[in-house]
């Protein structure tokens, strides 16, 4: 029986967030597999200091994923540097927490701040998608026909939304939402398409929350008892990418936590 665990060294993966949080967690952990990656992030980010400190096995691109212009640049870093792209992970997101309409206050949802939010979230991550797909689909196929993966990433607030989260909710449920439809469109062209939907894990925005805040959370995840560790979810992508058979799925890793409202 042929082993059919693809190796990660010698691949080339693309991953947007990937200066900061899980997207940095995952790139780090892709190089130490041995791939080579494009960090994908905004100007203002560290993706420079961190293709410093990780060497040739890494270049940045300066980003915002809504952008088309800035997308093709990011991947023309890719074909420039490492000749191909092989693997896309999406962790570029935003989050904010307004509700629906606020009748203590008396003001309803900010309309522009809902439309950023899922054209960042949703919508950055279709741009990324589209586009990488058409230079994945250059390459040469292994064995089973595979010529690349996108990975992308939602949020159980997808499923269990609480109070304040439309916006962010939304955004990570339309993830989730076309993630079978790509797989079966890139089928014939052999891409696979999977998402991840975290709970709580230890980044900088889930650690800026106050201290209660953080204990209810913690004290709410079954088991195990803490935020996740970031690069539990980047192990998770390696994962996805070693397993062809994990295809238009989506796969929640939160300690079994379902929020509260």
């Amino acid at each position: 029986m042929s082993n059919s665990i693809r190796a990660i060294k010698g691949l080339v993966a693309l991953v947007t967030g990937g200066a900061s949080g899980l997207g940095e967690a995952t790139v780090r952990r892709l190089v130490q597999q041995g791939a080579s990656v494009v960090i994908c992030d905004l100007p203002v980010s560290n993706g420079h200091k961190l293709v410093e400190e990780l060497g040739e096995k890494c270049a940045f691109a300066a980003a915002d994923v809504t952008k088309e212009k800035d997308v093709l640049k990011a991947l023309d870093v890719a074909k420039t540097n490492f000749s191909k792209l092989d693997v896309a992970v999406n962790c570029a997101g935003i989050v904010i927490g307004c509700k629906t309409y606020n009748f203590r206050k008396g003001f309803a949802h900010s309309l522009e701040e809902f439309s950023k939010v899922v054209n960042v979230n949703t919508i950055g991550t279709f741009n990324v998608i589209r586009l990488a797909a058409g230079l994945m689909g250059k390459n040469q196929p292994d064995e089973d026909g595979q010529k690349g993966v996108i990975i992308n990433t939602a949020s159980i607030a997808a499923f269990d939304g609480q109070c304040g989260q439309v916006a962010y909710s939304a955004s990570k449920g339309g993830i989730v939402g076309m993630t079978l439809p790509i797989s079966r469109d890139m089928a014939s062209d052999g891409i696979r398409c999977c998402t991840i939907a975290p709970g709580p894990f230890s980044t900088s925005i889930m650690m800026g929350l106050p201290d209660k805040v953080q204990a209810q959370l913690v004290n709410e995840i079954p088991f195990p008892k803490r935020y996740g560790y970031p690069d539990e979810y980047a192990h998770l992508v390696q994962s996805i990418i070693e397993n062809p058979m994990l295809n238009g799925c989506t796969i929640r890793i939160d300690g079994a936590l379902r929020m509260r409202p």
